[in-house]
C-alpha cells in the first residue's frame, strides 16, 4: 500500500502528537498519586475494621463505624477519580491514533480529534473534581477527629 504522507508531513505530524503525549505523562503521574492514596485509604480501612472488632465501648464502636463509612466513601470517590482519569488517558491515546490515521490515509479527522480532545479534558476535569472532593473529605474527617480528641483531653482534665 502506497503511503499518502511524505517524510516532512510525517515529521510535522509527530510534532503535533507530542503535546498529547506530554498530557499522557501528566495523566500517568496523577494516576500514580491517586493509586498511592487509594492504597493508604484501604490500609487505614483494614486497621479500623480490625480495631472495631476488638472494641467493647459502644461510643468507640460507633466512632469506628463512622470512620469506616467515611473511608468507604473516600474509596468510592478515589476509585471514580481513577476511572475518569484513565478514561481521559484512553481518549488522549485515541486522539493520537486519530491524528496519525487521518494524516496517513489523507482522511479529514478534524471532528474526531476535537471530540476526543474535548472528552479527554472533560474526563480529566471530572477526575480532578472527584479527587478534590476526596481530599476535602479526608481533611474534614481529620479536623473532626482532632476536635473530638481535643474535647476528650479537656474533659479528662
Amino acid at each position: 500500500m502506497q503511503s499518502l504522507i511524505s517524510i516532512p508531513e510525517l515529521s510535522h505530524l509527530i510534532q503535533l502528537a507530542v503535546a498529547p503525549v506530554f498530557l499522557l505523562a501528566g495523566i500517568a503521574g496523577f494516576l500514580n498519586v491517586m493509586s498511592g492514596r487509594l492504597g493508604r485509604i484501604v490500609d487505614r480501612s483494614r486497621v479500623v475494621e480490625r480495631r472495631r472488632f476488638a472494641l467493647h465501648n459502644a461510643a468507640l464502636i460507633e466512632r469506628s463505624e463512622n470512620e469506616q463509612r467515611v473511608l468507604w466513601r473516600r474509596i468510592r470517590l478515589n476509585n471514580l477519580s481513577i476511572g475518569f482519569c484513565t478514561l481521559s488517558g484512553l481518549l488522549v491515546c485515541l486522539l493520537v491514533v486519530t491524528l496519525f490515521v487521518g494524516s496517513y490515509w489523507g482522511i479529514n479527522m478534524g471532528a474526531g480529534v476535537v471530540l476526543f480532545f474535548v472528552l479527554a479534558m472533560l474526563s480529566l476535569i471530572v477526575s480532578l473534581v472527584l479527587f478534590i472532593k476526596e481530599t476535602h473529605l479526608a481533611i474534614r474527617t481529620l479536623r473532626e477527629s482532632s476536635e473530638y480528641l481535643e474535647g476528650e483531653q479537656r474533659s479528662d482534665v
